[in-house]
């Protein structure tokens, strides 16, 4: 590691009811990747919100290359050379890669833009990343991974001196990442600083050189990655040791009554002649590679996605789900993998969000009883540890944890008896992550059961009682928790025609 690049000292920054910074510190050097750390709503993003000039700071100071600055906008941290990939992809998909990467500053000839010259400069910009992409081709069409890539190769031609990594791997597929972690490295070579923003403790032990550490707002330290154990940092993170145990036998009472059957099923080319039972107070994992038709499956079963055959039943009876509301009505519950678009409407209140799925248990002859459903979901607000100022709080406002547990307030209020939970921690920190486990234990044990559909391999083996694994649409395993290893669910998650 260089020269330090970028110094932040004593970062002071609060909004109306919340203290987001307290004398937070960073550091960066040229030629290190540098791990920000901390739970949801830690104040990762406000730090580097304030670095950017998004937000203004309320005291400390921030030098960057020896001097004091203070940016207004992000165009002049750009113009300095501090970018930020962002997680949610800000690119525009009707227009081609060039023309995205160059948005605002297109190269003119006379009075027209020179497409031909910023096709050549974003030529030489893959080339030097070493990225195979085609700059003419249009946005929208390539990969996620392929457009994360974009967005670097954009943040590389401000002549970034230090760019920030917001959340890089968190839509990309293996491979994907392992092409990331090959341009980090280069990046890294070339005397850049970068700050990597990850939920996902194995990708710090790999990339990274130093861990700083936010919690609640305030920094509480820096360590050194390679002489440092994953249990450090998460203490560090969460101020509280978790254990992470596999479950080694299922909870569930082998006489427990079936309460959802789902028979020969086929929807789409994602969704082939799929069987299963869930039994009362069981959690059913759903484990596969990506796009192997978990989600499709669940999306058919609930009525988001038409089904062309197949019978459900629920609790014995024969039901006909067309629509969400005919789940919903069946006493099932989906929490979508994408909660912002499937889950939560971010633009209203906490209040708001938790009534959505029962309204019609909150109507005082035409209106709504407010009173009623700020109580209801204070209630669930205080079951499910929710950080928010109150139950009238915006929920765009909220971090990505705390929306979630919205989301799963929504069909506790409505009291469903079974309930989908789509990759219920993705995007979700460690300390996080452990309460909405307890939380699904605690729901089981109350007689809840829950289909749970995980990427994660130790997710799935630390949660379920029995995992159904697919493959290219098919289910190509059934495994009792007793006898599931990683080993055999990835043979089953492999297994074709």
């Amino acid at each position: 590691m260089g020269d330090v690049i970028l110094t932040m000292k004593g970062i002071d920054k609060s909004f109306p009811g919340v203290h987001a910074l307290d004398h937070v510190n960073l550091e960066v050097r040229k030629g290190e990747v540098h791990a920000l750390m901390g739970e949801n709503g830690a104040g990762k993003s406000t730090l580097m919100k304030v670095l950017t000039g998004i937000y203004s700071k309320d005291s400390g100071t921030i030098t960057y290359e020896g001097k004091e600055v203070e940016f207004s906008n992000p165009r002049e941290a750009q113009d300095a050379g501090i970018v930020i990939v962002h997680q949610e992809l800000n690119m525009m998909g009707h227009l081609t890669v060039a023309q995205n990467i160059f948005i605002g500053r297109e190269f003119m000839k006379g009075k027209l833009i020179d497409d031909k010259r910023m096709n050549e400069e974003a030529k030489k910009l893959f080339d030097q990343l070493g990225i195979d992409i085609d700059p003419k081709e249009t946005m929208s069409r390539l990969t996620v991974g392929k457009q994360q890539m974009c967005e670097i190769a954009k943040a590389i031609s401000h002549e970034a001196k230090v760019i920030v990594f917001d959340e890089p791997s968190a839509a990309l597929t293996e491979a994907e990442i392992e092409e990331l972690f090959k341009i980090i490295r280069d990046l890294r070579s070339k005397q850049m600083g970068i700050v990597y923003i990850s939920h996902r403790m194995d990708e710090i032990k790999v990339i990274t050189d130093r861990v700083t550490v936010m919690r609640d707002g305030g920094y509480v330290g820096t360590l050194i990655t390679k002489d440092s154990t994953k249990d450090d940092i998460i203490n560090m993170m969460v101020g509280r040791v978790i254990y992470e145990d596999p479950k080694t036998e299922s909870a569930v009472p082998k006489d427990a009554p079936v309460v959802l059957k789902v028979d020969h099923l086929n929807a789409g080319k994602m969704v082939k002649d799929v069987s299963f039972e869930l039994r009362k107070g069981e959690i059913l994992g759903f484990s596969g590679l990506m796009g192997a038709g978990r989600t499709e499956t669940a999306r058919a079963l609930f009525g988001a996605d038409p089904k062309e055959s197949g019978d459900i039943y629920v609790n014995g009876e024969k039901v006909e789900i067309k629509t969400p509301q005919d789940a919903v009505k069946c006493g099932i519950g989906y929490l979508s993998e994408d909660r912002k678009r499937y889950g939560i409407v971010v633009a209203k209140t906490v209040a708001e969000n938790s009534t959505m799925a029962s309204l019609e248990n909150f109507m005082k002859g035409m209106f709504i009883d407010k009173k009623k459903e700020n109580e209801v979901a204070q209630q669930y607000v205080d079951t499910l540890k929710t950080k928010t100022p109150g139950v009238d709080q915006l929920v765009v406002n909220l971090s990505g944890g705390n929306q979630q547990k919205v989301v799963i307030a929504k069909w506790l209020v409505r009291n469903c008896d079974i309930l989908i939970f789509d990759e219920p921690t993705r995007g979700i920190d460690v300390g996080a992550k452990s309460e909405i486990y307890q939380l699904m234990n605690e729901l089981a044990a109350q007689g809840k059961s829950i289909i749970m559909i995980s990427s994660e391999m130790t997710e799935i083996l630390r949660m379920s009682d029995r995992i159904v694994v697919m493959c290219e649409g098919k289910k190509t395993g059934e495994l009792d928790i007793s006898e599931a290893t990683q080993e055999r669910i990835m043979h089953a998650a492999t297994l074709r025609d």
